[in-house]
């Protein structure tokens, strides 16, 4: 909450660790894509990758792809069984998911580096495929994310990501604490908030073309929440965890009710 150095994202997930108690399935740190409603916990390890299947579905097969953010790993074997890729690349800024990821990494025949999404340490033109599971608001800035991964792609290349958009700013002290709290407690900065149409622009400005971007908090933000909450009823969770966990639920429902946050798919083509 109140020291997170160059690389906040680093901190948050060198603290939270590789089990999170919160993660929907092991290993695995996305919201998912939810067919029910969350009550049903025995969906959440198909939610989160049906997320990571929905994503690297736009992607080119065959190619060199490149994931950026990828977690501990998780999802790399399934995207490497979705695209067949000729070689994959997991770039990661939290130098200890990579190490707590390799056995993953292995089984996908990744190559895992460490390295910021804002300065990729890749030549012009390396790659056929971008992939970005959840993990835009954490970059610097998506503006030289997207720029980067303008730079890395060979043209006709593609970028599929998902993020989540802020689609207003709060109003009053009960929504500026909620957003407040949020900031701090994922180590975000104020410049993570940005409009599904400013995520577009931003997207276009960097060079992409045939940009495509939908909305899916019902299916996504929704039943994750109803998940977590049902979780943090079970005996089996600490109680100075579930109490500290509930606050910060509480904080995103509250955002999410009042329509302050949404969650986002996008592809587009590099141009």
């Amino acid at each position: 909450m109140l020291r997170y150095g160059v690389n906040p994202a680093a901190t948050v997930y060198d603290s939270i660790g590789p089990d999170f108690f919160l993660a929907l399935d092991e290993g695995w740190l996305n919201l998912g894509l939810w067919e029910g409603d969350g009550h049903d916990a025995s969906e959440a390890p198909l939610a989160v990758r049906r997320l990571v299947r929905t994503v690297a579905d736009a992607l080119p097969t065959k190619g060199d792809v490149l994931d950026v953010g990828n977690g501990l790993g998780a999802q790399d074997p399934l995207i490497a069984q979705v695209t067949a890729p000729t070689s994959l690349t997991a770039l990661n800024v939290t130098l200890s998911q990579l190490q707590a990821g390799r056995a993953r990494l292995a089984e996908a025949g990744a190559n895992g580096v460490n390295g910021d999404a804002c300065r990729m340490p890749f030549p012009r033109a390396t790659f056929d495929a971008v992939i970005s599971v959840e993990a835009a608001f954490h970059f610097g800035s998506r503006r030289r994310f997207f720029e980067e991964a303008a730079r890395v792609l060979r043209p006709g290349g593609v970028l599929s990501m998902s993020d989540i958009p802020t689609l207003r700013y709060p109003r009053g002290p009960r929504e500026g604490l909620a957003a407040l709290s949020l900031l701090r407690v994922w180590g975000l900065r104020r410049g993570a908030a940005a409009s599904p149409d400013d995520i577009v622009g931003l997207v276009r400005g960097a060079g992409f073309t045939d940009v495509e971007a939908r909305l899916v908090g019902p299916h996504v933000i929704e039943p994750a929440l109803t998940y977590v909450r049902d979780r943090l009823a079970a005996p089996d969770v600490a109680p100075t965890y579930a109490a500290a966990a509930r606050v910060m639920v509480s904080q995103v429902e509250l955002m999410w009710r009042r329509r302050m946050i949404d969650y986002l798919l996008l592809t587009a083509r590099r141009a």
